[in-house]
């Protein structure tokens, strides 16, 4: 009489392997993915790098210039900005291959939800980045030339340095408006209850305030910049979250009310 155990071993190895080739297939497209939108958009890297720098360069002093303390850094300082916005530009299909992986492991219910919440992630960090770029960074520049004036510096930075400081607030910001997803699926899987997110609404408040103080330049303008939005995108989360499952909540509270209303009666 044979023994099964050797074949159902087999068969999960099998099983196992066949997801790493799966994984590893899905890992190159996406990589190339993303090094085929790198390479359409290289030649035009220096483009990019002032595109980038422009929020600065308008609020330098008259013939202001950006410097390079590194030898190579006038060259890979480009190429990483380039190499961060194919990332960006390709982004949906590496989604898509990171979805098309996960996806048969997933529940009908469970597919529907990711499709639009990966969709309005990726839109929503995209309007965080725009945020940052178009009102953010303008006036934190402008704040710090007027702090400068005064003491009769020079207002220039490194381009190498000016590329981390613009990463970090694209990454905060992006993040930052990330927070009204991250609010509906605390509340989708139950995690939190919208009557409790309005409970820790104070705690929240001071900790926008924290992370604000920690991510942007020490000034007050700046702060409120950042804690204000996460406040108000806080606020959106719980109303989302209430037109989406707030309902579900509902009916825990009506059988005590019509418990304590029959019981009167």
């Amino acid at each position: 009489m044979s023994d099964p155990k050797p074949s159902q071993s087999e068969g999960t190895e099998e099983t196992f392997i066949s997801h790493l080739v799966e994984l590893r297939d899905r890992i190159i497209r996406a990589g190339l993915s993303v090094i085929v939108v790198f390479i359409s958009l290289v030649y035009w890297a220096p483009d990019i790098f002032r595109l980038l720098t422009r929020p600065l360069m308008l609020n330098l002093p008259k013939d202001g210039k950006m410097i390079v303390t590194d030898v190579t850094g006038s060259f890979f300082v480009p190429m990483k900005v380039t190499m961060l916005v194919a990332f960006v530009i390709a982004l949906p299909i590496v989604l898509y291959q990171v979805w098309a992986f996960i996806a048969p492991g997933l529940y009908q219910h469970e597919k529907r939800l990711v499709g639009p919440l990966v969709g309005s992630s990726y839109a929503l960090f995209l309007c965080g980045m725009a945020f940052a770029y178009f009102i953010v960074f303008p006036t934190i520049f402008r704040v710090m030339a007027h702090y400068n004036a005064p003491l009769g510096a020079e207002m220039t930075t490194d381009i190498d340095n000016y590329l981390s400081f613009v990463m970090t607030m694209f990454l905060a910001f992006g993040v930052t408006f990330e927070v009204p997803i991250i609010v509906v699926l605390l509340v989708r899987t139950g995690l939190l209850t919208v009557k409790k997110l309005k409970e820790i609404r104070p705690y929240v408040i001071v900790g926008a305030f924290v992370i604000a103080a920690v991510v942007t330049p020490p000034d007050v303008f700046s702060q409120l910049i950042l804690a204000i939005p996460l406040i108000i995108l806080y606020e959106a989360g719980i109303i989302a979250a209430r037109l989406i499952v707030g309902k579900q909540q509902e009916p825990e509270v009506e059988p005590e009310d019509k418990k304590g209303s029959g019981a009167a009666g």
